[in-house]
């Protein structure tokens, strides 16, 4: 697919979208934002896409929304019917809202973030799946330095990832953080050198394509995703309905020939 503002790729069984706008930080356009859902949602439905990677050009991952457009942005907008999708009654209303979309696409997203992650920069890391974030990582929510509020669910996302406590802190002061208090937190899953963060990324998205069963993991996903609006009981109740869809799968079948046969997995994703 061809973009404006942002670059989309395949390698393999592994999509990378990269926000386009160095010399902005990356901050977020309309075009932007609306280009983002619609790779995603892309590579969702791309049946030889099994991971994705998403980071950014330059030195930052996503500065937040691009002031120019934030100074004159109607306040009526986040509510504007252009962003309001018909719902898929097949997926959780919870996760397919402006920014929240992510969970709902069925391969799991890893966040290489490259640099500054601040306001809907952190919101995008906080719903994606994995983050793996460079040594020069800095980290913010931003919104109370800009006079704003805690935006687009992160105020349900944060605390969730890092505790309530943490969450309060990083929310309320909207200090900075560094790669290495964020990983200390749980703000992210690793740290690596920069030189190092696309590598790594890759690695992982490729592990996640070739070495588990992508069915297993898109099920897993849903799981973990849908889990906070469930009790125990309902939970047992849905992974004991899909347990019983796992057994009759082909990828249950390799999962075992493979183990068997101390050969390497060869999954069909069904």
């Amino acid at each position: 697919m061809t973009c404006e503002q942002l670059l989309y790729s395949v390698d393999g069984p592994v999509a990378t979208i990269t926000l386009n706008r160095p010399e902005r930080m990356n901050a977020l356009t309309k075009i932007l934002e609306a280009e983002l859902r619609s790779a995603i949602e892309h590579a969702g439905r791309d049946k030889a896409v099994r991971a994705i990677v998403l980071t950014g050009a330059g030195r930052a991952f996503c500065a937040g929304m691009d002031m120019e457009e934030l100074e004159v942005l109607p306040p009526e907008d986040i509510q504007a019917e252009e962003w309001m999708r018909p719902y898929d009654m097949n997926r959780r209303a919870d996760y397919q809202t402006r920014y929240s979309y992510f969970p709902a696409a069925p391969k799991p997203i890893v966040s290489a973030i490259n640099g500054a992650a601040a306001g809907l920069g952190l919101v995008m890391a906080l719903y994606s799946d994995f983050r793996i974030a460079s040594e020069k990582a800095v980290f913010a929510t931003a919104f109370a330095k800009r006079g704003l509020i805690a935006e687009h669910g992160i105020a349900w996302m944060l605390p969730r990832v890092v505790g309530h406590a943490h969450a309060t802190d990083l929310l309320l002061t909207s200090r900075k953080i560094d790669a290495k208090e964020a990983l200390t937190m749980g703000l992210v899953h690793r740290v690596v050198p920069a030189d190092e963060l696309a590598a790594a990324a890759q690695a992982l998205a490729l592990s996640l394509s070739t070495e588990v069963s992508p069915r297993s993991v898109g099920v897993m996903k849903r799981q973990l995703w849908e889990a906070p609006y469930q009790t125990l009981g309902e939970s047992i109740a849905a992974a004991n309905q899909d347990m019983v869809e796992s057994l009759r799968s082909e990828d249950f079948q390799e999962g075992i020939k493979h183990f068997v046969e101390k050969r390497a997995a060869n999954f069909s994703g069904r």
